[in-house]
């Protein structure tokens, strides 16, 4: 069975601004089938890049990357914001899209050097959490394979804020 995805985007227009539509997958999660394909498109795309791991900024990333992981028999590493992991850890900052810094960190012994990272998100917007993300993951020694998303919006340039020479796959379900 295969089933539309763009049915279960959420849409609200003028925000974050005038002029911007703010769109959310939130409403797919309450569909499984809906789900499990969003999930196993990223599994496809994530085959043949050699992963030893996941990746996922702050807790929507955890809706995409702990079944991924799980579907690819793999382990997750959780970005969180500062202060929120009980051990050592490595940490990046970035700047939100209404103005101020935040922080992300990840266990200091979750990645080692040269395993191969897939960061995976529901939703790619201004790309701060990415790069805060990609930033640890490369202090750690890890190597970043690939960034997958759900939704990627357009309108706020996150995918040229992501990008570097070089740079890695990248998969987006669903462009607006």
């Amino acid at each position: 069975m295969t089933v539309d995805l763009h049915d279960f985007v959420a849409t609200v227009e003028d925000y974050p601004e005038p002029g911007v539509s703010f769109r959310d997958i939130s409403p797919l999660m309450g569909n499984g089938v809906a789900y499990k394909q969003a999930v196993d498109a990223i599994a496809d795309f994530a085959k043949n890049l050699n992963v030893d791991l996941i990746a996922g900024p702050e807790s929507r990333g955890f809706i995409v990357g702990s079944p991924l992981a799980y579907a690819m028999n793999i382990g997750f590493v959780p970005a969180r914001k500062g202060g929120k992991l009980p051990r050592e850890a490595v940490s990046a900052s970035y700047t939100l899209e209404y103005g101020g810094v935040n922080e992300l960190e990840i266990h200091k012994d979750a990645i080692k050097p040269g395993q191969r990272v897939l960061i995976v998100d529901d939703l790619l917007a201004t790309g701060g959490t990415i790069n805060a993300t990609r930033e640890i993951i490369e202090k750690l020694g890890g190597i970043v394979a690939g960034v997958a998303f759900i939704i990627e919006l357009e309108s706020l340039q996150g995918r040229e804020k992501i990008m570097k020479a070089g740079e890695v796959p990248f998969l987006a379900l669903m462009e607006y």
